[in-house]
């Protein structure tokens, strides 16, 4: 079996596509994916499968919508997947460093998980809110996001959809939880 980490965009933010993780782990519990584990209220999963990562996307997306009305992009990502973001890090220790010093009370590094690699023309439309402050690369998959101020004050934050891809953000605190989650679910055989 698999570990997977469904990744849920736009869920319990700014009191909008309201989901109890108590509700969303039975959900899955019902298609059969045990165990299931979450982490915080924006919607993360950690659950067990044998399926392929098109199938289970489609299967979760529409079993969200029948159950709790709501229309959402899931992007999935296996243990090793995530195991490798941490790896792929293209930030040096000098440049979080740096990052962490202009702004000590949030957090400045990121990951935008996209459902699919972004065309290299919508990158490109990227690079212009790249700056100092706001740098970005992308390897694959993920954005790596960072940031010398809140990210709330950056206008490559608020630009990401120009990438034209199906994506959810997660700050590198969270990444790292989920995949020390993920590597003691892969030892659970249930």
């Amino acid at each position: 079996m698999t570990v997977f980490i469904a990744l849920l965009r736009g869920i319990n933010v700014g009191g909008k596509n309201k989901i109890k993780m108590a509700e969303l782990r039975e959900m899955f519990e019902k298609l059969g994916y045990i165990p299931v584990k979450t982490y915080i209220q924006s919607g993360n999963i950690l659950f067990q499968s044998n399926e392929g990562e098109d199938e289970l996307r489609k299967k979760i997306e529409h079993q969200i919508e029948e159950e709790f009305g709501i229309s959402i992009n899931v992007i999935l990502r296996t243990a090793s997947e995530m195991e490798q973001i941490i790896q792929n890090c293209p930030f040096s220790e000098e440049a979080l460093s740096q990052a962490k010093e202009a702004a000590p009370d949030v957090e400045t590094l990121y990951v935008t998980l996209l459902l699919e690699a972004p065309n290299p023309e919508n990158v490109e439309l990227l690079e212009e809110y790249q700056s100092e402050r706001d740098q970005f690369k992308v390897i694959g998959r993920e954005v790596f996001l960072l940031y010398h101020h809140s990210v709330r004050d950056s206008k490559l934050a608020t630009n990401l959809h120009k990438l034209n891809v199906p994506a959810t953000t997660r700050n590198w605190k969270t990444i790292n939880k989920l995949v020390t989650m993920a590597k003691e679910m892969e030892g659970f055989r249930y």
